[in-house]
């Protein structure tokens, strides 16, 4: 049976945006799971050789979400097979919960595109091998991770200096977006701009958006090469 990446789904308007087209093109399956529908419980690690679990609006501590305590649990064991891991923005902030760290509100929301700065070890690190020191992120976040006991800080930025970990050999977490298209954009604004305290220009935005696609894509591509490079080396197999 060929082998799968799990993606965890939290929420429908966060789906794997560009993950899907790049690791759709590998010799792995992909595997989304919409938590909201589909359970966990039963789910074992014999056919799968990395998760990537997206984001959400919801906090990692919301008891309104009860498939948030499964994937808790889900990572815990994922970390314990050294399976490598992907998370993103709510997928970041739960993968630091199950590595033991905190998760809290920010002093200030980012929302939008800015800038992170990698540290000198994630200049080294090879999720972001082939990539120039600062990166242009997307940004749509509320909360925060420290940085596990342990794990290694990959990136920071002004507003937030946690951006970016890994946690042991192969489990990273990323505050940010990297997946993110135009259209996802899109969607976000009209779904989430109505709840929104934070003052910001959203036609400005998604203008923006559409400028950055391509430079955007390609440095997405990079990370994604890099992260099939890391599943490739868990799993002994060579990458070409």
């Amino acid at each position: 049976m060929p082998k799968e990446i799990l993606i965890l789904k939290h929420i429908e308007i966060e789906g794997p945006g560009s993950i899907e087209e790049f690791f759709s093109n590998t010799a792995w399956n992909l595997q989304v799971i919409d938590l909201n529908t589909e359970e966990l419980g039963s789910k074992d690690f014999a056919d799968v050789v990395a998760i990537i679990s997206l984001g959400g609006p919801m906090n990692v501590y919301d008891d309104e979400y009860p498939f948030l305590k499964d994937e808790d649990e889900f990572l815990k064991k994922a970390l314990k097979e050294e399976i490598p891991i992907l998370g993103i923005c709510l997928g970041a902030q739960l993968l630091a919960k199950a590595c033991g760290a905190k998760v809290k509100k920010a002093k200030q929301k980012e929302i939008g595109w800015s800038k992170v700065n990698l540290t000198d070890k994630g200049k080294q690190d090879s999720l972001f091998t082939g990539l120039p020191s600062q990166l242009n992120v997307f940004q749509w976040h509320e909360d925060i991770f420290e940085i596990p006991k342990g794990a290694l800080h990959l990136a920071e930025s002004q507003t937030c200096p946690n951006q970016a970990f890994r946690f042991g050999a192969n489990a990273y977490g990323l505050q940010f977006h990297v997946e993110v298209t135009p259209e996802m954009i899109e969607s976000w604004i009209d779904k989430y701009t109505k709840k929104e305290t934070v003052e910001f220009d959203a036609k400005d935005m998604l203008i923006e958006s559409y400028k950055r696609k391509e430079a955007f894509r390609r440095q997405a591509d990079i990370v994604y090469f890099n992260f099939a490079r890391i599943i490739a080396v868990s799993q002994k197999i060579g990458l070409g």
